[in-house]
């Protein structure tokens, strides 16, 4: 089996992930932050050491300005919900995920304002309509950081400053970057950061996060939900500080524990280098689909403004009979469709039918994309 769907989930996880799950059951499975018991105790610290290395990873300014979530998808309807009330404006691309699109229309039907900035057909952002979009006042920018689709990464620096200039808060999607890029919230001038776990964190399913930079004020954004935080008990209002404002109910421990693993892990081998191997099987995957007649690349040919998720298409073949022969016959697994992303698939063109996603990961080898290369060869010429 080669896996090349990391961009949906990482596989395999690391064995220091399972073995930290194991051991938060085992030695840990108390209620972090609601008894004074030794199991309570350490499961507090089990989860508040994942709330420092992830802070260590991103450049957090606190980690208790992280707050847990279920996924990236969680993490962003916290703001875009708790944020943005009719009548604000917000701009994001034309190039995001159902993460971001569905909570949006959803808004505009309550009487926020929606502005979609057009993205080229291999998912580059224009500039200059960002900054065209941003000429009237404009509560929040949201973008992603690297299409799930093409892979193509926003330049996440430079809409921070357009978005800065023109008094907006801007909102990071990092569900496709996290792990594999090399992330400074403070050097980017990144507000409010969203981020899944079990993608290039190695985390479990189940576990996120968003981080709240130091300028911004958590008193305006609303908590989607209210409840028991294991703090000011003796209160019935919901507690403004954080993280207990947005992290009501019992807190996925043992996902936690695995998530904290999962990010030690990337620290430890260093996200630059992991950077450098996905770029050497990204140059490598995209010369060899370009060579195969037939093929159509969607996204950008070089390594430097993209993760390592690649999209293509075949010229008279449905991408569902690819997807299903590439498993069946080959081994490779790989995502087929519109990947949550109807947006960025009108944008490419390729919409409705989709496209043959490949995304390597960590974990993949030189020897894998190679051998995907002649699978795909001997697929498209039957």
């Amino acid at each position: 089996m080669i896996y090349l769907d990391n961009a949906a989930t990482s596989f395999p996880k690391p064995p220091a992930v399972m073995q930290a799950m194991a051991n938060f059951l085992e030695h840990a499975g108390g209620n972090p932050g609601r008894s004074g018991h030794r199991l309570s105790v350490e499961a507090g610290r089990i989860v508040y050491d994942a709330r420092e290395a992830i802070a260590d990873l991103f450049h957090a300014p606190d980690p208790l300005r992280i707050i847990f979530t279920l996924n990236a998808t969680h993490a962003l309807n916290i703001v875009l919900r708790g944020l943005l009330h009719p009548g604000d404006r917000v701009v994001t691309t034309s190039m995001e995920h159902n993460a971001v699109m569905r909570p949006l229309r959803a808004l505009e039907r309550t009487g926020v304002q929606v502005v979609v900035v057009p993205c080229a057909s291999d998912g580059a952002l224009n500039l200059e309509a960002m900054q065209t979009a941003l000429r009237t006042h404009t509560r929040l920018v949201v973008t992603t950081h690297a299409s799930n689709v093409t892979g193509t990464m926003m330049p996440a620096a430079e809409i921070s400053e357009i978005a800065h200039r023109a008094g907006a808060l801007f909102l990071l999607d990092t569900a496709q970057t996290a792990g594999v890029v090399p992330i400074d919230m403070q050097t980017l001038g990144v507000d409010l950061l969203a981020f899944t776990g079990h993608k290039g964190l190695q985390g479990p399913p189940g576990t996120g996060g968003l981080i709240l930079n130091d300028p911004v004020d958590a008193v305006i954004i609303e908590p989607l939900m209210r409840g028991g935080t294991g703090s000011a008990s003796e209160f019935e209002e919901q507690p403004e500080f954080l993280p207990d404002k947005f992290e009501s109910g019992t807190p996925n421990g043992v996902g936690i524990a695995g998530l904290g693993a999962g990010v030690r892990c990337v620290l430890e081998v260093g996200v630059a280098a992991i950077r450098a191997h996905e770029n050497e099987l990204t140059r490598t995957l995209i010369d060899g689909l370009l060579a195969i007649p037939g093929i159509t690349l969607h996204g950008l040919r070089g390594t430097c403004q993209r993760v390592s998720t690649i999209s293509f298409t075949v010229a008279n073949k449905r991408v569902s009979e690819i997807g299903m022969r590439l498993d069946e016959e080959f081994g490779v697994l790989c995502r087929v469709g519109l990947h949550c992303a109807p947006a960025a698939h009108r944008t490419m063109g390729t919409f409705p039918e989709g496209t043959i996603r490949f995304a390597p990961g960590m974990w993949t080898t030189l020897n894998e994309i190679r051998e995907v290369i002649r699978a795909v060869e001997q697929v498209v010429a039957k």
